[in-house]
C-alpha cells in the first residue's frame, strides 16, 4: 500500500499502519507528508489516495483513511516509528523511544488524528 500511496504526485513520504477495528481486527491507515509546494486541500488528497489504493490493489485492501501530516516520526537512523504511531492511533499510552529524531513529531500525529 505504501508503494501505491508514494506513487501519488503530491506525496513526499508515507507510512501505513494497522489500527484496531472491532469487526476486522485491524484496518490500514495511511499517514502522508505532502511535497513542498503542493498547495492542495488535504481532504482532496486523502480522497484521491483512497481511490488510488482501491484502483490498484482493490477493495479487499479496505484502505479508507489517510491523514496528511507535516512530518513522520523517525529515529535518528531514519526508520519510521510505526509501532508508536499505532499506539497513538489506537489511543494506547506510548513512550517516545530514546532514538527518536524529533519528539515533537508525536504530538503532531495525535493532533492530526483528532482533526481527521
Amino acid at each position: 500500500m505504501e508503494e501505491v500511496i508514494a506513487a501519488h504526485p503530491d506525496v513526499a513520504e508515507c507510512a501505513v499502519i494497522g489500527v484496531a477495528d472491532e469487526l476486522k481486527g485491524q484496518l490500514p491507515m495511511g499517514f502522508v507528508v505532502l511535497k513542498a509546494g503542493a498547495d492542495r486541500d488535504p481532504g482532496e488528497v486523502e480522497r484521491e489516495l483512497t481511490a488510488l489504493v482501491r484502483e490498484r490493489i482493490g477493495p479487499v485492501a479496505a484502505f479508507r483513511r489517510a491523514v496528511v501530516v507535516s512530518r513522520l516520526p523517525k529515529t535518528r537512523s531514519g526508520k519510521i516509528l510505526r509501532a508508536t504511531m499505532r499506539d497513538i492511533a489506537d489511543g494506547r499510552p506510548y513512550t517516545a523511544p530514546s532514538t527518536i529524531e524529533d519528539p515533537a513529531a508525536l504530538p503532531e500525529i495525535e493532533t492530526a488524528l483528532k482533526g481527521s
